[in-house]
Formats: structure tokens, sequence, C-alpha cells
């Protein structure tokens, strides 16, 4: 199964959850698509875009519920990234982790398949 990941904050999880929808944070409303990472790509994501903040969550997707809406297109140095161009449907999350942060802000990862 391929997943992608988001990253979002604890309010916006638990309005997903309560909405059973999600239709992206304000970057991606005024993008005009959810921006995602693939496991490749999203711990640099998690550096980049959320240093030092606390109350995050990492959701895992299985794109195969996304259907056409999902499309990969060039982002960050030419690197193909997952954007959907339409609401985010809770049914499609899989899994989602607290994110932790290291004494310096840095985002701490953690993936079911990598349990201590």
């Amino acid at each position: 199964m391929v997943m992608i990941y988001k990253i979002m904050t604890l309010p916006e999880w638990q309005d997903f959850e309560q909405s059973r929808r999600y239709c992206g944070s304000a970057d991606d409303r005024r993008d005009g698509f959810i921006h995602f990472s693939d496991r490749a790509q999203v711990e640099e994501t998690a550096r980049k875009h959320f240093f030092g903040r606390r109350g995050l969550v990492l959701l895992a997707i299985a794109t195969n519920c996304l259907g056409e809406a999902l499309r990969y297109e060039p982002s960050r140095g030419g690197a193909l990234f997952p954007h959907l161009y339409a609401e985010l449907a809770l049914d499609a999350v899989l899994w989602n982790r607290p994110i932790a942060t290291d004494p310096a802000g840095t985002p701490i990862l953690t993936f079911p398949d990598e349990a201590s």
C-alpha cells in the first residue's frame, strides 16, 4: 500500500476527526490543494516548515482512496510532491501519531514500522 503523509496541528486534527473531512491548512487553501509528502520527503518537510512548533500530529494517508484528485507535481528542488485537489476524507487516514520535538525544536517523527 502506498502512503503519503500530512502534518497538522492538534486542533486541525481534532476538527478533522469531528467533521470527517479536511479542506486543508491556510497554506493549502491559499495554494488551491492539500500539500502532502512521501516517506522520503516528510522529515525534511517537518524540519523546514514545522521547526520549533509543538502540538503537531503526523497522519498517514492511503493514496488508493484519493483517486484522480491526487497529483504528483514538482516542488522543492524539482522533486515531485503529492498534492490533493479535493477535500480529504477521514476514511483515507490509516493512522495518526503525535509529533515530539527534541530540545532544539526539531520535530521527531515516528512510524509504526519503526516502533522501538
